[in-house]
């Protein structure tokens, strides 16, 4: 291990937040030496690590994982691998979708026996979640082992009481947020500012007796007001963006729209708002108290005439854009890019003088690389690219084959042929997939525009750029936990070891 000093020291593997002591690293250090002593058949375990928020009274993820390694060697279980997964609630995801541990259930599966945590409510929360792993868990072989509750899949009771266990761990999780939803409430009427983020342009501070009152941010402040005097000016939202990168005072990565929600925000008169998302528009709304009216919680930045005096300007300059689409504007996001710029395109939408406009722009070539109209043209003619160049690579699905006991060959992923082209799948799976397909397997689209004289509009070119292993990574991986959007593939198949006649059949 060598020699460290302080707690800033880690062990090799990923835990950014976990503090290790001398101590710590001396235990895990023997531990390893224990597990150096299994023979080469024990079960393999994964350790999962996951913590919320890291605090004085929560048990540290190094903690966590020497916990999980005694637990391990006390069963017989070697070691194959850490998931740490850290400031991630339990309450809000569930394990095949946090990153590290998500990674091993979706792609390393046929590595690990058992999946070891700390206690069940650092493993999931709710018990739709629980029963979704315990069904993974049957189809796939695995096992659960946790610290600090009895919980084991080898037996049908064993099952019962790990769903009770869950069962109460949902309910302290629902007990949770409603004490938090009872906090937030408390505090939407009350005139102290108590907990929450600040409207841009305030900051917190106390008072002589030690309470947390709003103040003014005195950079913010000058810079709303700029904004304000050239908003009047009738200068438009993007040059203000420019003028203020400038500056420094904001930072870089300020954007039109972060800009645009700041200066409608009604908190700049010094009253309580809250956000609300209307059809995927983020917008600030006034808080109203039991007396029906505002409650102020700052001085004002700007008073009531002055902040109209702003949102009539700059609704003068606004172009009345449509609602956000829940889909997303542009189709095949990623995958068409700027042959100039090398940077994405993304679909613009918007009316002027009752007029609509639709066009493909990027970021990088000054006003968008002369844009590309009629976006809809342009994913016609990349699928019909795309299912030329591609269309007749059969489909070749990744199964989960579980090895017999007994037999050599262990669990592992194979490739299996579906029998259908990628035409044929496409097809019937729809242009989403296709983009996500695409977007998966690396392969891009180079789209150049060019003047044609005397024509406004300029012409596209397309250019499909496939890299060399595109078609082991257009290999499909159903998802076994249902929210994946391959067609009618929606778990990994499970099949026994099959025979050498079998494998035979099966791509490589």
């Amino acid at each position: 291990m060598g020699q460290h000093r302080g707690r800033a020291t880690k062990p090799d593997h990923d835990n950014p937040e976990g503090l290790w002591t001398q101590a710590d690293l001396a235990l895990l250090a023997e531990l390893r030496d224990a597990e150096a002593l299994l023979p080469a058949d024990a079960p393999r375990g994964l350790l999962s690590v996951r913590l919320s928020v890291m605090t004085h009274d929560t048990t540290s993820p190094a903690r966590q994982e020497l916990d999980l390694r005694v637990l391990a060697r006390e069963r017989g279980i070697r070691v194959v691998g850490v998931a740490s997964d850290l400031n991630v609630s339990a309450t809000k995801v569930p394990p095949w979708k946090r990153k590290q541990l998500g990674d091993w259930l979706h792609n390393r599966a046929p590595e690990f026996d058992v999946l070891l945590f700390w206690k069940l409510d650092r493993f999931v929360r709710r018990l739709s979640d629980l029963s979704t792993m315990i069904d993974w868990c049957s189809r796939y072989g695995k096992n659960l082992a946790s610290k600090h509750d009895p919980v084991d899949l080898t037996s049908e009771a064993g099952k019962i009481l790990t769903t009770v266990i869950g069962g109460v761990a949902q309910i302290e999780a629902a007990n949770t947020s409603t004490r938090v939803t009872g906090l937030w409430d408390y505090t939407k009427s009350q005139s102290e500012w108590l907990v929450g983020k600040p409207t841009y342009g305030y900051t917190t501070a106390q008072d002589e007796r030690g309470r947390p009152v709003l103040v003014h941010d005195e950079a913010a402040v000058r810079v709303l007001r700029w904004c304000r005097a050239m908003a009047l000016r009738g200068v438009s939202a993007r040059h203000m963006v420019k003028v203020i990168d400038r500056t420094g005072l904001c930072g870089p990565g300020l954007t039109t729209s972060t800009l645009l929600r700041r200066l409608r925000n009604p908190g700049l008169t010094g009253y309580r708002v809250q956000e609300d998302r209307n059809g995927g528009v983020r917008r600030a709304r006034l808080v109203l108290g039991r007396n029906g009216q505002p409650t102020r919680v700052a001085d004002p930045i700007f008073t009531r005439s002055e902040f109209d005096e702003l949102q009539a300007a700059l609704d003068k300059r606004s172009k009345n854009q449509p609602l956000r689409q829940p889909g997303g504007a542009t189709r095949f996001l990623g995958v068409l890019v700027c042959a100039e710029c090398g940077t994405t395109l993304t679909a613009q939408r918007t009316s002027n003088k009752g007029r609509a406009y639709e066009y493909l722009r990027c970021r990088g070539c000054p006003g968008g690389g002369m844009g590309a109209p009629d976006p809809q043209g342009v994913y016609s003619r990349l699928a019909e690219e795309v299912l030329a160049v591609l269309g007749d690579i059969p489909v070749r699905i990744r199964v989960y084959v579980s090895g017999r006991e007994g037999e050599a060959a262990a669990d592992r992923w194979e490739n299996v042929l579906d029998g259908r082209s990628l035409r044929t799948y496409w097809q019937s799976a729809g242009a989403a997939v296709m983009a996500a397909d695409l977007l998966r397997a690396g392969i891009t689209c180079r789209v150049t525009r060019v003047r044609i004289p005397k024509v406004r509009a300029p012409g596209v070119r397309l250019q499909l750029v496939v890299p060399k292993d595109a078609r082991d990574r257009l290999v499909i991986k159903p998802d076994a936990f249902g929210s994946g959007s391959d067609a009618g593939l929606s778990q990994d198949p499970v099949v026994p070891c099959p025979s050498r006649s079998d494998t035979a059949q099966a791509a490589t």
